[in-house]
């Protein structure tokens, strides 16, 4: 049996609704079209008051399937998880606006990476995940950067098309031009 699209599980759930207070954004694999199986779809917010987040989720979320709700002290974030429609959910708030969010500022610089480098980087990124990579780790592989993936990637963010493009073909990547 197949699994919904993630878009209809996102639907059906209406945690984007119930997250609305909190500027909810997907991001993630699904979106970028390079999911696997295990792929879970990711929900970033802004939520300044981090224990108030977590009461929330605990009362909006807490009676699903697979539930857990952890903090991660590091950041600080919370991580609230659940599972509907044969995906696994993954909300992560975070007390700054998503847009500065290192998850998020990831999730935009893989997709531009995507559109630049065309059909044939999404499948090679498709490889290394079905491979078991995760998601930075595969993108740092195929474009050649060096050190922490996670750290690359955000320091390719200010690079323009232009050097991006460049960067990818000569990986071996381009976007096919009509």
């Amino acid at each position: 049996m197949t699994r919904i699209t993630y878009g209809e599980a996102l639907a059906r759930s209406g945690i984007m609704a119930k997250l609305a207070a909190f500027d909810p954004h997907v991001a993630g694999t699904p979106p970028l079209g390079i999911d696997v199986p295990t792929s879970d779809i990711d929900i970033l917010c802004e939520a300044n008051d981090l224990q108030a987040f977590a009461a929330y989720l605990r009362e909006v979320i807490g009676t699903l399937p697979d539930f857990s709700l952890h903090h991660r002290a590091d950041l600080p974030a919370v991580i609230g998880r659940f599972s509907a429609d044969g995906w696994p959910f993954e909300i992560f708030g975070q007390s700054m606006p998503v847009s500065r969010q290192h998850g998020w500022r990831h999730f935009l610089i893989e997709r531009r990476l995507l559109a630049l480098g065309g059909p044939s980087l999404r499948d090679a990124v498709l490889r290394k995940r079905q491979d078991g990579l995760k998601t930075e780790p595969a993108f740092a592989a195929l474009v050649g950067l060096l050190g922490d993936p996670y750290a690359a990637l955000l320091a390719m963010e200010d690079e323009s098309d232009d050097a991006l493009e460049k960067r990818l073909s000569a990986c071996g990547f381009s976007a096919v031009q009509e």
